[in-house]
């Protein structure tokens, strides 16, 4: 049964901006080490956190609580399957507002174009 979705759309560009700005400090803080390990080196890697930055957002849309009750950007990472199928590890309160919502599984799809990357993700009991 399906618990939740949530869907959201970024500008590429705008993490080109915080790239060019060197904020480091801003990635530091949206995304785990695992994930600025793997963005940094890609050619497009402004596009690359963009996709992770909508899916965490979409994550928490989709669970209903939006960023707070203790919740952080470092508690949910994006991580690539050996065929490089996108899925979500949850860690701390965003684990345990998981299973405290009887969830089971957690289905994530990115894409982009025309400038913009786009998550969607669904959580099912």
């Amino acid at each position: 049964m399906i618990y939740g979705t949530g869907i959201d759309i970024v500008e590429i560009a705008r993490f080109h901006r915080f790239q060019e700005q060197g904020n480091d400090a801003l990635f530091k803080r949206l995304f785990t080490e695992a994930e600025i390990a793997y963005c940094a080196p890609k050619k497009q890697s402004a596009q690359h956190y963009a996709l992770r930055f909508a899916a965490k957002e979409s994550f928490l849309k989709a669970l209903g609580t939006g960023l707070r009750d203790g919740l952080s950007w470092h508690d949910i990472e994006v991580v690539n399957d050996e065929l490089g199928k996108p899925e979500l590890k949850l860690y701390g309160r965003a684990q345990e507002m998981f299973r405290k919502a009887g969830l089971s599984s957690c289905f994530v799809s990115l894409s982009h174009d025309a400038g913009c990357a786009v998550a969607m993700v669904v959580l099912e009991r």
